[in-house]
């Protein structure tokens, strides 16, 4: 290795949601847990990494934020320059930290170039040292011909087979490929691991804490957009069901998530005031305590809400986004093919009896635990085997080369 300590880069490009940035957290954490000398530094565009709580040896870069727009085009979150400045910037910070810090492997999430090929000068400067290379991938990407589209369109695949070493899929093999429909030559599908779903825990931090108890004691249901930047028809909805009482339903705690619009934010707030079963969150970094303590859940279909579902093994209502990207409805449907939860769709959207018979339901639905579909949550642990197993060999690379010089 490049060091006594190893090192390891996470790059998580997204700026907007909080997807990529937890998904790349979670692994960081459990890593510097079972390796006591690793050091793990996040290099992410989202404005609210510093939100987060980290375990003692994971730090992270902040690199200027864009957002994704409607259109899919990325504009500056903040700086007032064009994307290509910032992008540049991005681009610049992200090879020099690479660059000094030395990490001996370099994990890039879901864009194989980064944004707008970021990482590419990053990646063929690594490829040239003893780095090894991870592209991670979740469990679904998109609609495979949107994603074939788009691969194309970006030309991801010299990347695939010249410079990553390996890839790393988020999710069982018996349930997802998330590169279905893309003809990928062997050689890249020799470099394919999949690693079952990232489980979720308690942060320590909040396990010496009481429960949380919104409505004193009373169970209640959890209702999470995730980010919250796509999630205001969702959220509309399940308030829809309980501002028209058609019948009795269990109390809703809705956290609306960092990204929900403010003005949306702000009517919904002003909505639950009227209503003595709904209360409102904006945000919160620790969301497992609720999670933990709820009786049900209702989410968007978005990978880490569906790994927090399992996790926590709580009855589940799912109501997936189509746009931008179908990725939330295809894990959404490939679930509850598996038994492990229900699907409403967004087309159904805003009919307050079908969202209200659903609601009612929910409480009394079976867990995923009782769908009996094995090792779903194994990823952390295996990702961990797999990365003991590459700093071994690349002490033994290391150790031969001290002999031969």
């Amino acid at each position: 290795m490049s060091s006594k300590t190893p090192k390891i880069l996470i790059y998580s490009h997204d700026s907007f949601g909080l997807g990529h940035l937890r998904r790349c957290r979670a692994i960081a954490q459990s890593l510097v847990g079972d390796f006591d000398t690793l050091s793990v530094l996040i290099l992410s565009g989202s404005p609210i990494i510093g939100s987060f709580e980290f375990r003692s040896r994971v730090d992270f870069v902040r690199i200027p934020g864009v957002i994704k727009l409607r259109n899919g085009e990325y504009t500056p979150l903040s700086l007032h320059i064009n994307i290509d400045q910032t992008l540049a910037i991005r681009s610049s910070i992200i090879e020099h930290t690479a660059k000094v810090f030395e990490p001996d492997i370099f994990i890039v999430d879901k864009e194989p170039l980064g944004l707008r090929g970021e990482v590419l000068p990053t990646l063929e400067a690594l490829k040239e040292t003893d780095t090894q290379l991870v592209l991670g991938l979740r469990d679904v990407m998109d609609d495979p011909q949107i994603l074939k589209e788009e691969w194309d369109r970006k030309n991801v695949y010299p990347a695939l087979k010249d410079l990553y070493d390996e890839i790393w899929i988020y999710g069982p093999e018996d349930i997802c490929d998330p590169l279905e429909g893309i003809d990928l030559p062997a050689s890249v599908h020799d470099k394919l691991r999949y690693t079952g779903f990232l489980r979720r825990d308690m942060p320590k931090s909040a396990l010496d804490q009481p429960a949380p108890a919104p409505f004193e004691e009373e169970p209640y249901i959890l209702v999470t957009p995730g980010g919250g930047g796509d999630g205001v028809e969702m959220v509309d909805w399940v308030m829809r069901a309980y501002e028209a009482r058609q019948r009795p339903l269990f109390p809703a705690l809705i956290v609306l998530g960092p990204f929900m619009p403010a003005a949306a934010a702000a009517q919904f707030s002003e909505r639950a005031e009227h209503l003595r079963d709904v209360e409102i969150i904006r945000f919160t970094p620790q969301i497992e305590p609720y999670l933990a303590n709820a009786t049900a859940i209702v989410g968007m279909g978005g990978y880490n809400t569906f790994c927090e579902i399992l996790s926590f093994d709580k009855p589940t209502l799912m109501v997936p986004r189509v746009v931008p990207r179908r990725e939330q409805a295809i894990r959404a449907e490939r679930a509850e093919k598996s038994g492990l939860l229900k699907v409403l769709p967004i087309d159904r959207y805003p009919d307050p009896d079908l969202m209200a018979n659903a609601l009612s339901e929910l409480p009394a639905m079976a867990p995923p635990s009782s769908a009996g579909v094995d090792n779903l949550l194994g990823g952390l642990e295996i990702i961990s085997d797999r990365v003991g197993e590459i700093f071994d060999d690349q002490q033994l690379d290391n150790s031969r080369k001290l002999v031969n010089f």
